[in-house]
């Protein structure tokens, strides 16, 4: 059961959605996505202020300007999918569960986390900024 009305974060879906994130309901979803080869940037969603007002405009500005080239993105909504929140966040490492929060994959590792302290308090392009510098030590020099 969900946390939120669907009608209510509906809306916070279809901006990453339009931002060509693929959305992963299921446990088994996320674990095939994670499964797979290259670089996924897989983002959990929130209803909360710093993912409406940084996270979800940081990472389209960061895809926008920051020429990151992901061979997936996907995202798991925090509150809603919960089982599929949880299993995405059995491969962050060990980190306290924060919402939002970004992760960079590669080649099914991960190689870079952003917690909810890292999207608080930062305008869009600072996150954007942010994002595209760990992509270019993560992703991009290899």
């Amino acid at each position: 059961m969900s946390n939120y009305p669907e009608d209510m974060v509906a809306p916070m879906r279809e901006e990453l959605v339009q931002a060509g994130f693929r959305q992963l309901l299921t446990p088994a979803q996320v674990d095939e996505a994670l499964r797979q080869p290259g670089a996924t940037l897989l983002l959990v969603n929130s209803v909360c202020g710093c993912a409406a007002a940084g996270a979800r405009p940081g990472i389209r500005e960061a895809l926008r300007s920051q020429g990151l080239r992901f061979d997936q993105l996907v995202t798991v909504f925090a509150g809603m999918e919960k089982e599929a929140t949880a299993k995405a966040r059995e491969h962050f490492e060990g980190a306290l569960p924060t919402s939002p929060q970004a992760a960079i994959f590669k080649d099914g590792q991960l190689v870079h986390l952003m917690q909810r302290e890292d999207f608080l308090g930062h305008s869009p392009e600072e996150i954007a900024l942010h994002l595209g510098a760990a992509y270019r030590q993560t992703v991009a020099a290899s």
